[in-house]
């Protein structure tokens, strides 16, 4: 570790409070913030571990990946915990789950990596062939279900999943089971310093009714249905913990480009969680420029945080076939996007070797998305008026104003692998440089210029 010293006198003088302001428009996005105020951004990875249950759960993920991420420079891991494991038996849960979940944590501590809890299920759970509602939650009326191993998402339109979704959403018994299912989580972990916030439940469905189309179906099934079950489970949170973001996902027909029916949730701290997966892609298609999906899904995506005034973090995204010859352009485009309405990004997924996996067995970067490790600020302590980097020359640019006497005056800075000079101008000094990451000091109220140039 190598540290500037700062002259005391210095400090002092960056300390002295000035005239501060702010320029807020009222179609802007709010950002996610940290306990002491500051605008964050969050850019990491997904980290599961699907294939193992009981004695074995989490045993998939390691330290290795947090240290690995963390020199990259990532700083957010969504890591995927299972009601059915957390509760094999209704009632009882697992305190061996619990401790796996409080190891893992530990890593990300370890390495100043923030994590999101996320209630994970994929076709709602064990009892269809996957993880997620425990199977002693799972009522189908005795519709049937079919698997497609070719197609795992055609099973969402499967009637017995459907009529699952349903249950859980209306049964009166099954609401309470999944808010003590929250309390419990939130009550262990509300304290632990990794934790960020809960992802309440992933890529939520449910039940099409005849002569729905897909996005009017999506849109009632989020007004009616998730909405209120996401205020339940908000309330549940904040009964054990009151400082933990509540991130809220539309169903994943968003990805289409259509407008969500959420409505509004009644906490303060929510943040507005889609993923980002254009189903072409997912087929196996390469990314088409000309079919304008980024613009419309960023069209999209935005209504509903600029109309309830929520920050927004994407959950998960990424092609599968990452090597196609097109998905440069996609990857660049992709998060330039990201960039100008998000605070941040978990892409799926961190493991090592093919597939999703944003690494292979050696920990190299898959084929683009070593695109997806840019300079960026982790966390500013006033407000952002502009960020920008260019890969071509090397260049990131963070203008704002800093914040007011009484506020936090240090801003995060996280860099990638190489060499980076970074430099200050308009009352503020870098104040420390470590490997892949920066400090910057500024004086109370001052407007701000942070360059970062790879040499």
């Amino acid at each position: 570790m190598r540290t500037t010293l700062v002259p005391t006198a210095v400090v002092a003088s960056l300390l002295a409070p000035t005239a501060a302001h702010a320029d807020t428009g009222e179609d802007a996005i709010p950002r996610l913030t940290d306990s002491r105020g500051r605008a964050l951004t969050l850019r990491g990875w997904n980290v599961e571990d699907k294939a193992h249950r009981g004695e074995q759960a989490l045993s998939a993920i390691t330290e290795k990946h947090f240290r690995d991420m963390r020199a990259k420079g990532f700083d957010f891991a969504r890591l995927l915990v299972f009601w059915d494991d957390l509760e094999p038996r209704q009632g009882q849960y697992s305190q061996a789950y619990l401790r796996k979940i409080g190891r893992v944590l530990g890593w990300a501590e370890k390495y100043d990596v923030k994590v999101l809890i996320d209630a994970h299920q994929d076709v709602f759970g064990p009892a269809f062939g996957h993880r997620g509602i425990p199977e002693w939650a799972t009522r189908t009326d005795g519709l049937p279900f079919t698997p497609h191993p070719d197609d795992w998402f055609a099973e969402y339109f499967e009637p017995a999943v459907q009529r699952a979704f349903t249950h859980l959403y209306e049964d009166a018994d099954l609401r309470r089971a999944q808010a003590r299912m929250w309390r419990v989580l939130a009550d262990r972990f509300r304290d632990h310093p990794a934790v960020l916030g809960y992802d309440l439940i992933n890529e939520p469905m449910g039940e099409l009714r005849e002569g729905e189309d897909l996005p009017t179906a999506a849109r009632r099934i989020e007004r009616e249905q998730l909405t209120p079950m996401y205020n339940r489970l908000a309330d549940a949170v904040r009964s054990a913990d009151r400082d933990g973001w509540v991130f809220v996902e539309p169903t994943p027909i968003v990805g289409e480009g259509v407008p969500t029916g959420l409505g509004r949730i009644d906490d303060p701290k929510v943040v507005y969680a889609p993923h980002f997966y254009n189903s072409g892609m997912e087929a196996g298609a390469d990314y088409d420029p000309a079919a304008g999906w980024i613009e419309s899904y960023e069209q999209a995506v935005t209504r509903y945080p600029k109309e309830y005034k929520v920050p927004v973090v994407v959950g998960e995204w990424g092609p599968l076939n990452n090597s196609l010859p097109n998905m440069n352009r996609f990857y660049r485009e992709a998060m330039a996007s990201l960039g100008r309405y998000s605070s941040g990004w978990a892409g799926y997924v961190w493991c090592y070797g093919g597939g999703y996996c944003a690494v292979d067995g050696a920990g190299t970067f898959r084929t683009n998305k070593e695109l997806t490790a840019e300079p960026y600020a982790e966390a500013v302590a006033g407000t952002v008026r502009s960020t920008s980097y260019d890969p071509a020359t090397g260049v990131y640019r963070l203008v704002y104003d800093s914040a007011g006497r009484h506020r936090s005056r240090l801003t995060e800075l996280s860099l990638p692998p190489g060499a980076w000079q970074v430099a200050a101008r308009g009352r503020a000094i870098v104040l420390r440089r470590t490997e892949g990451r920066a400090w910057v000091l500024a004086a109370p109220g001052a407007r701000v210029t942070v360059t970062a140039t790879r040499r």
